[in-house]
């Protein structure tokens, strides 16, 4: 349903366009282009333009874009309300095609190839997702209850575990920023909160024994606790509860030690002593009626929850290049010539640009193929190789003016719907960029995440401008209701 107050609606493809935003773009995807030249461009041969070449092909597939951006613009922007469940329907059935007849590259079973055309669904699946996450937040009367939980849930993460099951453990998380804009229109910080617990424990659960992460989790939440408790005016059952899992944890560890001879681990004992003092939280909740108890024991369990359940994962879930990436990044491992190698030439190439770079066309460590996936995953190396750190900096300023002007355009939207929408794409094209960047300079595991308007890719390419075009046709019609 499309609803108008006193201003009305329409589709005219040019008036209240967003130029500022659109220069933004030309200037990325063209700049994107001219690396993703220099990054093919070989000494020995000199300046060709060959019509097998990557750069040719992306070139293509720029002019390809240009056309889906004029059919957005001239579309009406009730459509994308109207399309949102079809797309995304049709993303889930790509999606599921994919694991019947999907094409593997590098390890991942991500694409579909009809005829001469390849294309990885996932990246078509965002655009769905978003439209649909927008549809269900702009809903008449919206409330997170219970029910609208498990909805946002189902249409979010259905598509994680497709993408999952096609082993593309990079495409997956960029799932997760979904939630992000929910926090926009009122989801509880709580769950950011817990979001970012379980992140710091899977972290130092990673670097430290388990024990050690639940003696760090147990001191903060004592102080917590007592805090929490002394609002209350119950000072004293804080220290019990205190009292109760110190004392339970030393009984637990002496009964072991003396009695049963079991040598347990550290962890069960602590992980005992916890259960006993969760009980006569509960039973003090019961009688006194504090408010936030249950709050409070979410997240002690929550962390304590992913201290214990990490190694399980690291262990015997992801695989092994997996678990080597991760090792590298954190110091843990040193594989100079294996895991570690794309991210060291990556350094290599960034760090030999010094501070002016050694000029369009004159990078070494990118021409002669050092650096792996130069033109994917990598190709912000050959930035940083050609342009050197002014002109890296400069990139990355070009990237924050794009989100910023992103998130202006969000804000000034008065349909919900378009203002989700935009958040949306605004929180996609961030993640992208952060992690690939993080990728290149050794901050992040290698994941397979492409930088937006930089990587060759026709699918990535198209995946984010059809994105960000409909972003910018519904801002023509920012002063509409759109539901």
């Amino acid at each position: 349903m499309l609803n108008s107050g006193s201003i009305g609606y329409s589709n005219s493809y040019h008036r209240g366009v967003d130029w500022p935003t659109i220069l933004l773009y030309v200037a990325l995807v063209g700049f994107g282009w001219s690396n993703l030249y220099a990054a093919n461009y070989k000494p020995e041969v000199g300046l060709e333009f060959s019509l097998s070449s990557e750069y040719f092909k992306q070139l293509v597939w720029i002019i390809i874009t240009a056309g889906f951006a004029g059919v957005i613009m001239l579309s009406d922007s009730k459509l994308f309300v109207e399309a949102a469940w079809p797309i995304y329907g049709m993303s889930l059935f790509l999606l599921t095609l994919v694991l019947f007849i999907g094409k593997e590259v590098y390890g991942a079973k991500s694409w579909l190839a009809i005829g001469p055309i390849q294309f990885q669904p996932a990246e078509f699946t965002k655009i769905g997702t978003a439209l649909v996450v927008s549809r269900l937040l702009s809903r008449y009367g919206f409330t997170f209850s219970t029910k609208n939980y498990f909805r946002l849930a189902a249409v979010i993460f259905i598509p994680v575990i497709y993408i999952l099951l096609q082993n593309d453990t990079g495409s997956a998380l960029v799932y997760f920023v979904f939630l992000l804009p929910m926090f926009r229109e009122g989801l509880t910080p709580h769950i950011l909160l817990l979001g970012t617990l379980c992140l710091l424990a899977a972290i130092a659960s990673l670097l430290l024994d388990t024990w050690i992460v639940m003696i760090a989790i147990l001191i903060v939440a004592a102080i917590a606790l007592f805090l929490f408790l002394s609002r209350n005016k119950q000072p004293k059952l804080a220290i019990i509860a205190i009292a109760i899992d110190t004392v339970a944890s030393l009984a637990f560890w002496l009964i072991d030690t003396f009695l049963l001879h079991k040598n347990l681990d550290a962890e069960i004992y602590l992980l005992a002593a916890v259960g006993l003092t969760t009980v006569f939280l509960l039973i003090m909740t019961l009688i006194h009626r504090f408010r936030g108890t249950l709050i409070f024991l979410l997240y002690l369990w929550a962390g304590i929850g992913t201290s214990f359940a990490t190694g399980y994962v690291f262990e015997n879930i992801l695989m092994d290049h997996q678990r080597t990436r991760i090792n590298v990044l954190f110091g843990i491992e040193d594989d100079p010539l294996g895991a570690g190698y794309n991210v060291n030439q990556s350094l290599i190439a960034i760090g030999s640009g010094g501070l002016t770079g050694k000029g369009f066309l004159g990078g070494t460590q990118t021409k002669f193929n050092f650096v792996p996936k130069q033109t994917t995953d990598f190709i912000f190396c050959t930035v940083g190789e050609e342009w050197g750190f002014l002109g890296s900096t400069t990139l990355v300023l070009v990237y924050l003016a794009f989100f910023l002007r992103l998130i202006f355009l969000a804000e000034r939207q008065h349909s919900v719907f378009s203002r989700v929408y935009g958040y949306c794409v605004s929180c996609v094209f961030f993640f992208h960029f952060t992690i690939n960047v993080c990728m290149t300079i050794g901050l992040m595991p290698v994941i397979g995440i492409p930088l937006p308007f930089f990587s060759y890719g026709g699918s990535s390419l198209w995946g984010f401008s059809v994105m960000l075009f409909i972003m910018l046709k519904l801002d023509t019609d920012r002063d509409v209701l759109i539901r």
